[in-house]
């Protein structure tokens, strides 16, 4: 839905008719907000520009200029007209007389007792279950009360909806746009905000104090618990979504987004009767392995030599542990051996490392990149 008010507006300003051009984003629907409270919205990284194809059938990109600020207020008032009717087409909302309301929930199965409290207390910060039930979130103010900051450039607030569309990647930007990537793909909460204090209590430092001067919340574990749980999201609900020539299944997606196996399998001799298996190679999308996403993530390099430098290449996998440990259960009775595994012994002392004289870099180009959010107002 929010997805279609981008592409009308893209289409509109690129002066190209619907069916014409492809409207292209990335979007990842986030749970929560710095409290760990529950606050759902998007974040959409959206391309400033429309794809459209030639008469070779090939991919061209048109650039739009940058949208001004009253154009982000009529993205955001359909936006909100859109929501608002899909709300009372499904039943969630009533329209009478000119006024709106939420529906009475007839639903009385034990998923909805347990879930619907935890997440309507995590919204307005207040306890779901136990023996303060009801009552609000103790918070601890050590930082003074601010004034309400005035008006951002590129930011709309309406009826309890807001639009921000204020930040901006460019095409060769790359070490901005991944930081800007990170930072919408970030978990719920950061281990250095997390902390227990004398009485046992959790302690929850908020990333940003709000206007009130409020820089942490105070809560039982059990209290945590019922804040972590309303941030789950359902089964086989999809968090990331491509939309548009990013789609999975788009038919300019193979001409747009980088295909780096190209180049590498035409450099690479084939052997006979491999053809298959090279065609096979070539349509499979390049993936990182674990040692690089341990780097890009926890920041752990396990791909160097802390002493020398050099590369440190994997020879064995150590599938279980060899040691009789006497405080583990095993299906065979507690106290018994662990089973081996015949590469235990000498996967400890084969990895080595082996410096690379020959590293490979890998870079690739797109269009500008616009990173907007569209979400429900919450306290800051």
């Amino acid at each position: 839905m929010v997805q279609r008010v981008f592409s009308h507006y893209l289409l509109e300003q690129a002066g190209i008719r619907a069916g014409e051009g492809e409207c292209d984003s990335v979007t990842l629907i986030q749970r929560f907000g710095s409290a760990a409270n529950l606050n759902i919205h998007l974040h959409c990284l959206v391309l400033d520009g429309v794809y459209r194809t030639n008469v070779k059938g090939e991919p061209v990109f048109v650039e739009i200029p940058p949208p001004s600020d009253e154009q982000v207020w009529e993205v955001l008032e359909r936006i909100i007209k859109r929501v608002m009717k899909q709300l009372v087409r499904r039943g969630i909302l009533v329209e009478d007389q000119g006024e709106t309301y939420l529906a009475d929930d007839g639903d009385d199965s034990e998923e909805s007792r347990t879930l619907r409290p935890l997440h309507r207390g995590s919204c307005v910060y207040r306890i779901a279950f136990g023996p303060r039930a009801g009552q609000k979130v103790l918070t601890l103010q050590g930082a003074l009360p601010r004034e309400k900051s005035g008006k951002q450039k590129l930011c709309a607030n309406l009826q309890g909806f807001s639009l921000h569309a204020a930040v901006r990647c460019g095409a060769g930007q790359r070490k901005t746009l991944e930081r800007l990537c990170r930072y919408i793909a970030r978990p719920a909460l950061a281990n250095e905000r997390v902390q227990c204090n004398a009485a046992g209590q959790v302690e929850l430092k908020l990333k940003t104090p709000w206007r009130d001067g409020t820089t942490h919340q105070v809560m039982s574990p059990l209290e945590f618990m019922q804040r972590l749980a309303a941030l789950v999201p359902r089964p086989r609900l999809h968090l990331i979504r491509f939309h548009g020539v990013l789609a999975p299944n788009a038919k300019l997606r193979a001409k747009v987004v980088p295909q780096p196996l190209d180049e590498l399998a035409q450099k690479v001799p084939l052997r006979e009767g491999s053809e298959a298996e090279h065609d096979k190679a070539r349509g499979r999308p390049m993936r990182l392995g674990w040692a690089k996403l341990l780097k890009r993530v926890f920041n752990l390099n396990l791909e160097h030599c802390p002493n020398c430098g050099g590369d440190l290449k994997v020879i064995a996998a150590i599938l279980v542990s060899h040691r009789k440990d006497s405080q583990s259960s095993w299906p065979g009775g507690e106290g018994t051996t662990a089973p081996s595994h015949p590469w235990a012994d000498a996967a400890s002392r084969l990895l080595i490392p082996k410096p690379d004289p020959n590293p490979v870099h890998h870079v690739t180009c797109e269009p500008l990149v616009r990173h907007t959010v569209a979400s429900e107002s919450k306290r800051s």
